[in-house]
């Protein structure tokens, strides 16, 4: 094979679009990689939804794609199990951004535990599990990211 047909199949290759992301958390490090994926994720008040007779919760997010190079695609996460949730310091008004910053698992009496949601501004949505259960999955296409999300703990770039 010559070296041009093998850079037309690597160019190719770039220009297929990644598969959409699709995640099952079980366990704390299963959470973990889904908060990485969800870091910098916009979503509003309205925007999260307790069923609590069907004992679940799920959000809508524009997830910031890290994989991708400056993209954004719009995402469900869904909690299963859910036996409370309670929210600190977030803002109310419906139409309020809100940029989720990590997860964590505490577990508690096994399997159960509570998630943490930290968002920026020191606001927590605290969800209550009997065990964890959660799915992150990619709803749309991706487009474009205006602006990519920086991190004031990030060193400055020396160019």
């Amino acid at each position: 094979m010559s070296t041009e047909a093998r850079g037309d199949g690597a160019e190719q290759a770039a220009r297929t679009p990644p598969e959409p992301l699709r995640l099952l958390a079980e366990d704390a490090d299963d959470l973990s990689i889904i908060s990485a994926a969800l870091q910098d994720a916009i979503l509003r008040p309205v925007d999260i939804v307790w069923e609590p007779t069907a004992r679940r919760v799920t959000l809508k997010l524009s997830r910031f794609c890290w994989e991708c190079g400056g993209t954004r695609v719009m995402a469900a996460m869904q909690f299963g199990d859910v036996i409370a949730v309670k929210s600190r310091r977030l803002p109310r008004l419906p139409e309020s951004a809100l940029e989720l910053l990590a997860m964590d698992f505490a577990p508690d009496e096994a399997p159960g535990g509570r998630v943490l949601l930290m968002f920026a501004g020191g606001g927590d949505l605290r969800i209550d599990v009997e065990c964890l259960d959660a799915v992150l999955t990619d709803l749309s296409e991706r487009w474009p990211a205006r602006v990519a999300p920086t991190h004031l703990d990030q060193p400055a770039d020396p160019a």
